[in-house]
């Protein structure tokens, strides 16, 4: 079998840009961390952008794959990325009302092999939300794949998940975080904001 990119590369390009940042963080899960995968300080870069998308695109160039999915934000950035090295098409799963949809008149026809694609993954959360469109589309799901699983493996979406790096990366209920009973500050990321 062809070797790709290895995790420990992947970690490095993270390193690299300053990607992996420590504090008290509030996660877009709700929960909260000490550790932060700040994956748009790499997917600023193209070049990272294709390298860790042209790992994802081998590890499912062997699958009959119609659609990338992603949800956004950078989700989107990946599905366009790794449709485009699979030669097909990338759609982006945006939130309306709470729910993962498609819009501008985007549609997935049943039976569509799907991949579905997403930078970090702590709870799955939407993941889970892009599962669930496809299969309200009555898509075939092809796999998952991410940059970064920091649940260190122990997701199980019901499909095959690619992981380009698994890591375990505590996160905490608000109500068990430690970072809160110090009383550290808490960042919001994406935001600028300290809560």
């Amino acid at each position: 079998m062809e070797a790709g990119l290895s995790p420990e590369k992947v970690r490095e390009i993270f390193l690299q840009v300053g990607a992996l940042r420590t504090g008290h963080f509030l996660l877009s899960s709700g929960r909260h961390s000490n550790e932060y995968w700040e994956k748009f300080w790499v997917l600023q870069y193209p070049e990272h952008v294709q390298t860790l998308c042209a790992e994802i695109a081998r590890r499912f160039r062997h699958n009959t794959v119609d659609v990338v999915l992603g949800p956004t934000t950078g989700g989107i950035l990946l599905a366009y990325e790794v449709a485009r090295q699979l030669h097909t098409r990338a759609l982006y799963a945006e939130k309306e009302q709470g729910i993962r949809c498609l819009r501008r008149g985007l549609v997935l026809p049943p039976n569509t092999h799907t991949l579905i694609v997403d930078d970090v993954m702590t709870t799955g959360g939407a993941t889970r939300e892009c599962i669930e469109l496809a299969q309200r589309h009555q898509a075939n799901i092809v796999g998952v794949a991410v940059l970064v699983d920091r649940s260190g493996g122990t997701i199980n979406l019901g499909y095959r998940l690619e992981a380009l790096l698994t890591v375990e990366s505590p996160s905490y209920a608000p109500d068990e975080c430690p970072l809160c009973r110090q009383g550290l500050p808490i960042e919001e990321p994406g935001t600028s904001r300290l809560r």
